[in-house]
């Protein structure tokens, strides 16, 4: 089974955590042993992974040099995508001593037009308490915005529209080649009007880029790991419920924050609608009793109404 796996920040960096190589190293040999036993499992996989903390921290280091030096957004998604997917690629390579691994820089263009250049949300480097943030906010003319208990800097993040580099992939894929990808959600291009290519201030959010992904590759299966173990109604009160299995129908229309759940259920959502194959979200330690069904959330055409269970305690 070809599945697209999504490793979310915390296969990068625990919230909390000091953002050094070495923690990441660290956190990132926890990711590859997980995907090693999922491939273990006979299972064929492209990976995809963010990276808001560390082309938030590379922005930071630009600012911090000569006026002249800064770099744009697209050139730091870039930087730190082939940064993340050396990592993951050595460590995957030092488990699976017998496969062959791509790390692929990849290009996914945006309407120039899209609202999100107007409307910024999305987070990216370190968290602030709110004082700090509003006073570099002011210095530096970001704008910001909560992110759970802390605040952090936030950029546009427009709708991928195509993963250029998707005919590649699949081509790897097929010659049994283990491929990293769309990093960050790959590079923001825009078409100009002669047809050629350029980049753009923001980032793309990366499960809508994997789910974009997975379609174009024809995908058996989205898989979106994160630090929460499943969906839950209610997240964070005495009353919230595990979602089990869905249907993306099932779940439209119910309020999930933006900046964190609300992007993998409509990832999931919009892949199973486009293609009627399953996706899923849940732990990262969890990844192979999900794709057996066992845990996490499984969105699915034909779920029945979504059960529920108490949140563990």
């Amino acid at each position: 089974m070809l599945i697209v796996v999504a490793l979310g920040g915390n296969a990068l960096l625990r919230r909390g955590e000091p953002m050094t190589a070495e923690n990441q190293r660290v956190n990132i040999k926890r990711a590859a042993s997980v995907l090693a036993e999922l491939i273990g499992e006979g299972h064929s996989v492209v990976v995809t992974h963010g990276n808001g903390p560390q082309v938030g921290l590379l922005a930071l280091q630009a600012a911090a040099g000569p006026g002249d030096g800064a770099f744009p957004l697209d050139v730091l998604g870039a930087e730190s995508a082939g940064m993340i997917g050396y990592v993951i690629e050595q460590e995957l390579a030092n488990l699976l001593k017998q496969r062959l691994f791509a790390t692929l820089l990849t290009q996914v263009t945006v309407d120039p037009r899209d609202p999100a250049f107007v409307h910024p949300t999305k987070p990216i480097g370190p968290v602030y308490d709110e004082g700090t943030a509003r006073k570099l906010a002011a210095e530096r003319g970001w704008q910001i915005a909560p992110d759970g208990d802390k605040w952090r800097r936030v950029v546009p993040s427009p709708r991928p529209l195509e993963i250029l580099e998707a005919s590649v992939i699949s081509f790897l894929v097929e010659h049994g080649v283990i491929v990293i990808c769309t990093g960050g959600g790959g590079v923001p291009v825009v078409a100009r009007d002669d047809g050629s290519l350029c980049g753009v201030e923001a980032v793309i959010d990366k499960d809508l880029a994997s789910s974009l992904l997975a379609q174009q590759l024809k995908a058996d299966m989205l898989l979106l790991l994160t630090d929460v173990d499943a969906v839950y109604v209610d997240y964070g009160t005495a009353t919230a419920r595990a979602l089990r299995r869905v249907g993306p129908k099932q779940i439209s229309g119910r309020d999930f924050p933006s900046g964190s759940m609300g992007p993998k259920i409509s990832a999931a959502s919009e892949f199973v609608a486009a293609t009627g194959r399953p996706a899923a979200i849940g732990k990262l330690d969890d990844a192979c009793r999900i794709v057996r069904g066992e845990c996490g959330t499984w969105f699915e055409v034909s779920a029945l109404p979504p059960p529920s269970q108490p949140a563990r305690r």
